[in-house]
C-alpha cells in the first residue's frame, strides 16, 4: 500500500509495496503513483486516476502489467480509493500472477485443440471477429476511440493465447480478410480401417505440416495468420491483411502440394488429399459468419468438383446456389397453394399432320421468380423427395384434362397424354397404385395414358422399378423412353422392357438441315433406330423438330410422330382443344 496525496505524489509506501515493485519503500516516496504503476498508459485509465484524486470518484480499480528492475513482469490488480476525513488516497497493489497464469492455462485449454493443439473452433471465431472489428471501428481523424487502450488489450490477449501470431504492414493493413478453409478427403476411411489412434496421428500430423506452411510459405512480417483446427478433419488458415485472392491461392496450392507427401504413422504409410474453400475480401462490412458460410460453400464445391484441389468463392454461383436454396424451401408447400400449371406440348403424326396425344409440361408460378420451367426445378424435387407429390398432382391434373377433351369432343378421336415420371416416383410411391386411382377417379382410359420415364432410368431397371413398368403395362398404359440415344442405350433391355414408345433424343434431330445433313450420321443412326424399333413393335416420336425440312426427313425415314416448335410451343389447355378434330395440322399453327 501506499499513500497519495492530491497531486499524485506518494507520501508514504509499506515494505510489502516497495518488495513487489523490487526496491525500498523510502525510495518509493516523493514519486508519482501514476509513473510506478503505470496509471498513464491510457486515456481511460489516466482520467479515471485523476477523478479519484480530486474527489469527484469515489473508487477505481484496473489491472496492470508491471516490471520490475530485475527484467521480471508481474501481473498487478490496482485500487485507488480516498482516505475518509483526509484529501489523501490509498493506492492498493496485489500481486496476480499466479491466478493470471492459471487463468490463461484453463484459456489455453479451452481454447485449443488437445489432439493437434491447434486453436479450436472458439477461439478461429474469436479471431476472426476481432479482426474484422479492428477493422470496422477504425479510429477517425477526431479519434473517437481509445486506440492505445485497445492495443494494450489486444497485446495482453496474443501473450495470453502464445499461439498466435500477428503482423501488421508498417502499422497499417489493406483492410482485407482470407480464408482457406480445408476437409481431409476420406479422413473417414482411415479412423474406420486403421482406428482413431491412427487417425489422431494423421490430424496431429497434418497440422504440424499446415502450420509450417503456413509460417514459411511468403509470410515474413507482412500479413497474419492464424491455422485452427475447426473440428473433426477440418482446418482453416486465417490471413489478416490478405493482398489479394492470388496470395490465398497461393497459399492454397502451397498447402495442397505439402499434404500430397505420404504420411509414416504407426508403420502405415498413408497418402492423403485436401480440399480447400476460399475466401477473400474487404474486411469492412463482413461478419464472421458470413465468412463463415462462404467459406463452407466454397469448400463444398471443391469437393463436388473432384476434391484434391482448392475453389474460390464466386458471388455469382453463390446467388444460384441461393436461389435454389429458395426453391427448395417453398417447392413442397407450393403444390398445396396452387402455384403450379400444366401447359402441353403436341404430339404430331408425321404421316397426316393430325394432332395424336399432348405431353404434359409442369410450370411454376413463383412468387418471387415468375414463371419456372421444369429445368428449374425438377431436380431440386427428385433430390428432396417433393417430386412424389409434386408428380401425383402433375398426373392427376393431365389425366382430368384428357378426360375433360375428350368429353367436350365426343365425336372426335380422343388424344392421350403424356407424363413425365422420376424415377424416385417408383421408388418412393406405390406408382401403380397412384396411376390406377387417378385412372378411376378420373375416368380416363388406360390407354389413353403415356410414362414417359427418361433413358438412364429405364435401363437401369430391375426389382421394383421393372415390376412397376411391367404392372402399368399390364394395365394398358402406355411406357415411353425419353431421351433415347443419349444414356446407356443398351438395346438389349428394350427386348425385356415393358417399353411401347421411343422419344429420340433433340441432339439427332438438329442434325437434320433443309438441305442436306450437316452430319450425315445423324440420318444413319435415326433411320437404323426407327427400324429396330419398328422390328420391335414400338413406335418412334421425334423430338425438338423445328423445321420443315427435318419434319419430311423424318417422314421419309418412317418416324411415327413429332414435337416441337415446328408445330407448337407448350400451351394452355385451351388452345390444344382448338387443335381437336383438326385434320393437318398448320406448320407454326401457333405463335411463340
Amino acid at each position: 500500500m501506499a499513500m497519495v496525496d492530491p497531486d499524485g505524489v506518494v507520501v508514504a509506501a509499506n515494505d510489502s509495496f516497495g518488495r513487489l515493485l523490487g526496491t525500498e519503500a523510502s525510495a518509493l516516496r516523493e514519486q508519482a503513483a501514476a509513473d510506478l504503476v503505470d496509471l498513464s498508459a491510457d486515456c481511460h485509465t489516466r482520467d479515471a486516476y485523476r477523478e479519484v484524486l480530486s474527489g469527484r470518484r469515489a473508487r477505481f480499480r484496473c489491472t496492470r502489467r508491471l516490471k520490475r528492475p530485475d527484467g521480471r513482469s508481474l501481473w498487478t490488480e490496482v485500487t485507488v480509493a480516498p482516505v475518509p476525513n483526509s484529501r489523501r488516497v490509498l493506492l492498493s497493489v496485489a500481486d496476480i500472477s499466479d491466478q493470471r497464469d492459471l487463468q490463461a492455462r484453463l484459456r489455453h485449454l479451452q481454447m485449443h485443440d488437445p489432439v493437434t493443439r491447434l486453436p479450436n473452433r472458439a477461439l478461429f471465431f474469436e479471431r476472426l471477429t476481432a479482426a474484422l472489428e479492428s477493422v470496422a471501428t477504425a479510429p477517425g481523424p477526431d479519434g473517437g476511440h481509445d486506440e492505445e487502450a485497445e492495443r494494450n488489450e489486444r497485446n495482453e490477449r496474443n501473450e495470453r493465447d502464445g499461439a498466435y501470431r500477428s503482423f501488421r504492414r508498417g502499422g497499417t493493413g489493406t483492410g482485407r480478410i482470407g480464408i482457406c478453409y480445408l476437409d481431409i478427403d476420406g479422413f473417414k476411411a482411415v479412423n474406420d480401417t486403421l482406428g482413431h489412434r491412427v487417425g489422431d496421428r494423421l490430424l496431429a500430423a497434418v497440422a504440424d505440416r499446415l502450420t509450417a506452411c503456413a509460417d514459411s510459405y511468403g509470410y515474413t512480417r507482412d500479413g497474419g495468420h492464424l491455422v485452427a483446427r475447426l473440428g473433426g478433419d477440418e482446418f482453416a488458415i486465417l490471413v489478416e491483411d490478405s493482398t489479394g485472392t492470388d496470395q490465398l491461392a497461393d497459399l492454397a496450392r502451397s498447402v495442397l502440394t505439402v499434404l500430397q507427401e505420404p504420411f509414416d504413422l504407426s508403420g502405415h504409410r498413408l497418402s492423403v488429399s485436401a480440399s480447400i474453400g476460399i475466401v477473400e475480401r474487404p474486411a469492412r462490412g463482413s461478419s464472421a459468419t458470413c465468412l463463415m458460410q462462404a467459406a463452407d460453400t466454397t469448400l463444398y464445391w471443391a469437393k463436388a468438383d473432384g476434391k484434391a484441389r482448392w475453389a474460390l468463392f464466386d458471388p455469382e454461383r453463390n446467388a444460384h446456389l441461393m436461389t435454389r436454396q429458395a426453391l427448395s424451401s417453398t417447392l413442397r408447400p407450393a403444390v398445396d397453394r396452387g402455384e403450379f400449371a400444366l401447359e402441353y406440348q403436341p404430339l404430331v403424326d408425321l404421316t397426316d399432320g393430325s394432332v395424336r396425344g399432348v405431353e404434359a409440361l409442369v410450370r411454376w408460378n413463383h412468387p418471387q421468380f415468375g414463371l419456372l420451367t421444369p429445368n428449374r426445378f425438377i431436380s431440386i424435387a427428385e433430390e428432396d423427395g417433393s417430386i412424389v407429390e409434386l408428380g401425383r398432382w402433375v398426373l392427376r391434373t393431365a389425366c382430368r384434362q384428357a378426360r375433360r377433351w375428350q368429353r367436350e369432343h365426343p365425336g372426335e378421336r380422343p388424344l392421350f397424354v403424356s407424363v413425365n415420371v422420376a424415377v424416385r416416383q417408383v421408388w418412393d410411391s406405390d406408382l401403380v397404385a397412384d396411376v390406377a386411382g387417378i385412372l378411376t377417379e378420373t375416368g380416363l382410359a388406360p390407354r389413353l395414358l403415356q410414362i414417359e420415364l427418361t433413358e438412364s432410368a429405364v435401363m437401369g431397371s430391375a426389382g421394383r422399378p421393372l415390376r412397376a413398368l411391367q404392372a402399368l403395362s399390364d394395365m394398358g398404359v402406355r411406357i415411353a423412353i425419353d431421351d433415347f440415344g443419349t444414356g446407356y442405350s443398351n438395346l438389349a433391355y428394350l427386348s425385356r422392357l415393358p417399353v411401347s414408345v421411343l422419344k429420340l433424343d433433340g441432339s439427332f434431330v438438329r442434325g437434320f438441315q433443309d438441305a442436306e445433313p450437316a452430319n450425315p450420321a445423324d440420318e444413319v443412326i435415326v433411320e437404323a433406330l426407327v427400324q429396330l424399333a419398328h422390328r420391335l413393335g414400338l413406335t418412334v416420336t421425334a423430338e425438338c423438330v423445328e423445321s420443315a425440312g427435318q419434319a419430311s426427313r423424318l417422314r421419309r425415314i418412317g418416324c411415327d410422330t413429332g414435337q416441337g416448335w415446328l408445330y407448337s410451343r407448350a400451351v394452355a389447355p385451351e388452345r390444344i382443344a382448338e387443335l381437336i378434330g383438326v385434320a393437318s395440322l398448320p406448320v407454326q399453327s401457333m405463335p411463340a
